[in-house]
């Protein structure tokens, strides 16, 4: 497997940094669209990464902010729930990588936690032809209420079984999506899949619907 690079993606006025990673015989590839304060370098979308890099996918993490739009949220949390934002930066980036000239003619799915679900399933919509599936994590698809009758790509919505409020608004957005859309809930854990062995089921649901679809 090659070692991760970092890499610069150019988002319209910014440009955003990211960590590639193309194993051998790349079979597809998997954007992670972090969310509510999150970033690269989230330990738990790195285990998921790493699953998904030993089964021959590509995965890009990216931070959908700027070093200094991050610092100003920290103290005013005024951008992780600027979804409009979010979207059109994963939109960008889902532009930006079928501009690249190794990675273009690979298969897209997206992988979206907190609120770069919404990101993810926004994407997913004004992207059609470029994203072929969508999973989400302890997500909040109901912020992209919306778009998601129009969503296309088939989603996937892991929530963990004692997150019950992030449960309701994932039921609503189930029942809001037209696609082929399934619910896994992950019993025993809470929103951040922090208890013994849960966070491995959420990412072995998202390895094989990733392995599905791309």
């Amino acid at each position: 497997m090659d070692t991760p690079q970092t890499i610069l993606i150019d988002a319209g006025n910014v440009q955003l940094e990211g960590i590639l990673t193309i194993p051998k015989n790349a079979g597809g590839l998997v954007v992670f669209v972090h969310g509510s304060g999150s970033s690269r370098f989230s330990p738990r979308n790195h285990y998921v990464a790493e699953l998904l890099n030993d089964i021959g996918l590509v995965t890009l993490q990216f931070d959908l902010l700027t070093p200094e739009e991050n610092q100003i949220d920290e103290f005013t949390r005024e951008y992780r729930f600027d979804i409009e934002l979010l979207s059109q930066r994963t939109i960008a980036t889902v532009d930006w990588l079928s501009e690249h000239p190794q990675l273009s003619k690979l298969s897209i799915g997206l992988f979206g936690a907190s609120t770069g679900a919404a990101a993810a399933l926004n994407a997913a919509k004004a992207r059609p032809n470029e994203v072929e599936c969508v999973v989400s994590r302890g997500g909040r698809p109901d912020l992209a209420m919306e778009a998601l009758p129009d969503v296309l790509a088939p989603t996937l919505l892991i929530v963990g079984g004692f997150d019950h409020e992030v449960m309701q608004l994932n039921l609503k957005a189930q029942q809001a999506m037209k696609n082929q859309c399934e619910l896994k809930t992950i019993e025993g854990a809470t929103h951040l899949f922090e208890e013994p062995g849960t966070l491995e089921q959420a990412a072995l649901a998202a390895r094989d619907w990733f392995t599905r679809f791309l």
